[in-house]
């Protein structure tokens, strides 16, 4: 079985995170987005087939050619015309069943699991509390799939569907008689209504594990949440960790990695490889330093994503954020992570202030971007790639991108 992951978007909910690199490549704990999806379907796919467009060239470097011992093939969708045209950029390489799966989807091994067990064609599907905001399935007395119906008022069950399939080789013929949608895309869910049009079985895959799309940037956090959650009380130590250091819960500090005396970790966190920490760090919440990393003297960093070689250098508070690649933050950076009317936090997401349902929430800074001395970042503000502040700053709005 083959399985085709679709990994060609813009990820433009989440720049700038994005603004720089595809958003499959963003870092879940130790792993990209996309190695996740790869090792939770690794058990039932033999070859995986991965559709690319934006810096689809960043996804192939990143990936190569196998994934453990598994085969990886890329194909190219140049223009984003919905994910039926997606799924139909993979037939060149598709000659048996098929799983297709979200690059950008955080699920559990038991997903990709089921969809093999019920055999195509199928769809998945999650119980929600509320469905209007997803596509809905309806059953027939057997349990095979009757309708799915998109963001209804009135949902008729409370089955959500997950975006994943699993589908026999024929359903390219269908996908070239999909007609587009009112929003101007050829859509897979079109394509399953032709073929239970032509009286075409589809079974319904359940599934009541994870289910976190990772679309917008507090939701990364909370990717990395679940990924060190995870770790349960694992301490693995490979890297260095000096006298007078106190670790306290889950911690790993893995190869190459140091942590300097006086630092004091409560976990879960995770150290990665060539990364350093302190002296008189103080690390906490589910926090990972990452490839290359500096948290040094009397800076803390709370529940954070801290991506590779990004530094915090000194005297600084970084709370319940993400840093992307190569940020440098200068001595005396502070973020703020609540508001003082203690509401949730709000965030920018394409022109739009959206409820983050996170009363804690601090700063997203894009890749290469750099804070004076003695910067201040306000709850829910980002900061643009490559973008910078003067020292003493307070930024209070969005400083997006040149």
């Amino acid at each position: 079985m083959y399985g085709v992951v679709l990994a060609a978007g813009r990820g433009t909910r989440m720049r700038p995170l994005t603004d720089r690199r595809p958003k499959p490549l963003l870092p879940v704990g130790d792993r990209s987005l996309l190695e996740r999806v790869f090792d939770a379907a690794r058990d039932v796919v033999d070859e995986f087939v991965v559709v690319t467009g934006y810096r689809g060239d960043a996804i192939r470097d990143g990936i190569g050619e196998s994934y453990r011992d598994r085969p990886v093939h890329y194909v190219g969708q140049a223009e984003a015309l919905g994910t039926a045209h997606a799924v139909a950029q993979a037939e060149p390489e598709v000659d048996d069943d098929f799983l297709v799966l979200n690059g950008d989807v955080v699920v559990d091994a038991s997903l990709p699991q089921a969809l093999a067990d019920v055999g195509a064609p199928a769809v998945a599907a999650t119980e929600v509390e509320d469905p209007r905001a997803y596509g809905v399935l309806s059953t027939a007395a057997d349990g095979s799939l009757a309708d799915i119906v998109e963001k209804p008022a009135d949902p008729p069950t409370n089955l959500a569907n997950v975006g994943c399939y699993a589908f026999e080789p024929e359903v390219f013929d269908y996908i070239d008689r999909t007609s587009e949608s009112e929003r101007g895309e050829y859509e897979i869910t079109t394509t399953i209504d032709l073929l239970l049009g032509d009286d075409r079985r589809i079974d319904v895959a359940r599934y009541d594990g994870t289910w976190l799309d990772v679309g917008r940037p507090w939701e990364l956090l909370e990717a990395n949440e679940l990924a060190l959650a995870e770790l349960d009380d694992e301490r693995e130590l490979a890297g260095t960790v000096e006298e007078d250091v106190h670790l306290h819960g889950p911690v790993v500090v893995e190869e190459d990695a140091r942590v300097r005396s006086g630092a004091y970790i409560e976990g879960p966190a995770l150290i990665r490889e060539g990364a350093e920490v302190g002296p008189n760090a103080y690390v906490r919440g589910a926090t990972v330093v990452g490839s290359g990393a500096h948290v040094g003297h009397s800076v803390e960093v709370k529940n954070s994503v801290l991506m590779a070689d990004a530094s915090v250098g000194h005297l600084s508070y970084v709370g319940d954020s993400v840093l992307g690649r190569e940020v440098n933050f200068g001595a005396g950076t502070n973020v703020a992570n609540l508001r003082h009317d203690d509401e949730n936090v709000r965030l920018t997401v394409k022109g739009d202030r959206v409820d983050t349902g996170r009363r804690k929430l601090g700063a997203i800074v894009g890749d290469e971007a750099k804070t004076g001395i003695n910067t201040a970042l306000n709850a829910g503000v980002k900061l643009g790639a490559g973008e910078t502040t003067g020292p003493g700053e307070a930024l209070t709005r969005d400083r997006p991108p040149e």
